[in-house]
């Protein structure tokens, strides 16, 4: 009676129109308040206890780090050194591209920041050097995904927060699988340039490759100080992410100067509102997972799987059906924060290493970010382009084969993601 009832009430909400922050965080209430023994105050204390979560506070200085990145010039020297290593080949601009996005996650940890800062550069010039606006588009719009696979990734950390999972093993397991997402894409770009022969970009001396790389050594020197200070025990993830602010700050002003202190209230006040955002969705949605929790839900759903006698790998594809179904309707954050309560105990019992469920549902997630009708990399690629997202949905399609042939080979071989964290750092 419980369970349907606070499931029926989320989704009547959702098709309501009413934000999905707000639908979670009222149909938990409504169904305490008529179904439940807790008591409001309960609530209240909860809702704080869950937003002083510290793992959480790797969050806001994050997306801090992520915004002056953006801000500055960065992304555009990241791409000037990529074209330098990797244009000359058959479709080197597209390939520099995806080595851009690549690069520019480890300093992001988000995907629509990634295609805004990559793909308002690259596809004009993909465009000008003449390789189609859909192929360019579609590219960017699926390498952009990368944002939340490759660490830093908020992601992780939401996920790391709901199922009290060690972030840094989440950062770790996300290296490998980051790069070979990378390499995929990169090799799918060479194969069809070398059939419809696009574009070939003049050759870099190696002088120019090096004055490329210097030119983009200090952002890339946030990539080095952030995993190298996490898997060298120097600092925790959260205080990473402090550090990462700190240290972007400090290159977007007083190095690159692309920012000047007038413009540095904007920027903070651009991340604030991220921050503020994804909180208030965090919140809302540890409180749905608190009733959860309080109902016995998940327990209940384990057991009847337990005793389904169901496989490991049968439910994994349980999972990867019922995160593709949601990646299409809502956002990332919610989405692990409602359903990784319940995955994550029936993922226990089967054996599965909680760190490799992380990276499936992340994969899952990438997915669901050019999959309409609520992909933020298709809007995000619209509004970048100024094409329908009809146009966008088209030019990522052929491109999202390699998304889902790649979570099948993540689910099923999980040495992939568990490679680096079962070296032991950790």
């Amino acid at each position: 009676m419980t369970t349907g009832a606070l499931f029926i009430m989320l989704f009547v909400f959702m098709f309501m129109g009413i934000p999905v922050a707000v639908s979670l965080g009222l149909s938990s209430i409504l169904t305490i308040l008529l179904f439940g023994h807790d008591s409001l105050a309960s609530l209240s204390l909860k809702m704080f206890e869950t937003s002083e979560h510290f793992t959480l506070m790797a969050i806001p200085f994050f997306v801090l780090a992520g915004a002056f990145m953006t801000t500055g010039g960065v992304a555009k020297r990241m791409i000037r050194f990529a074209i330098a290593v990797v244009g000359h080949l058959h479709g080197g601009l597209a390939i520099a591209s995806v080595l851009a996005c690549c690069l520019f996650a480890a300093v992001s940890g988000s995907s629509p920041a990634t295609v805004v800062a990559v793909g308002s550069i690259v596809i004009a010039g993909m465009v000008r050097s003449g390789y189609p606006q859909s192929f360019a588009a579609g590219v960017i719009c699926n390498a952009g995904t990368l944002g939340i696979l490759i660490p830093p990734s908020i992601v992780m950390v939401v996920y790391g927060a709901a199922t009290e999972t060690s972030v840094g093993k989440l950062f770790m397991a996300g290296v490998m699988p980051g790069l070979l997402l990378g390499f995929l894409l990169m090799l799918a770009i060479y194969i069809v340039a070398r059939i419809k022969n696009l574009p070939r970009q003049p050759r870099a001396s190696l002088k120019e490759a090096l004055v490329a790389g210097r030119d983009s050594i200090w952002g890339l020197m946030l990539i080095i100080i952030i995993l190298g200070g996490i898997y060298g025990g120097i600092f925790t993830p959260t205080e990473a992410a402090a550090v990462a602010a700190v240290y972007a700050f400090f290159v977007a002003v007083f190095v690159y100067r692309d920012i000047g202190m007038r413009q540095v209230p904007e920027v903070l006040m651009d991340a604030s509102k991220v921050t503020i955002m994804l909180m208030f969705i965090i919140v809302n949605a540890l409180l749905f997972a608190h009733v959860l929790t309080t109902e016995r839900i998940p327990q209940a759903i384990a057991e009847q799987i337990v005793a389904w006698d169901m496989a490991a790998w049968q439910f994994l594809i349980v999972v990867n059906i019922l995160l593709l179904i949601a990646g299409m309707f809502m956002e990332p954050t919610g989405i692990i924060l409602i359903l990784a309560p319940i995955l994550f105990p029936i993922a226990t019992q089967l054996g599965i290493d909680p760190v490799h469920l992380g990276i499936i549902i992340v994969v899952n997630l990438e997915i669901g970010m050019v999959t309409p009708p609520i992909g933020l990399n298709l809007f995000v690629t619209a509004g970048i382009t100024k094409m329908t997202i009809g146009q966008v949905m088209r030019a990522a399609t052929p491109w999202l084969s390699i998304l889902l042939a790649f979570l099948v080979l993540v689910t099923y071989v999980p040495a992939i993601s568990l490679w680096l964290p079962e070296l032991g750092f950790f």
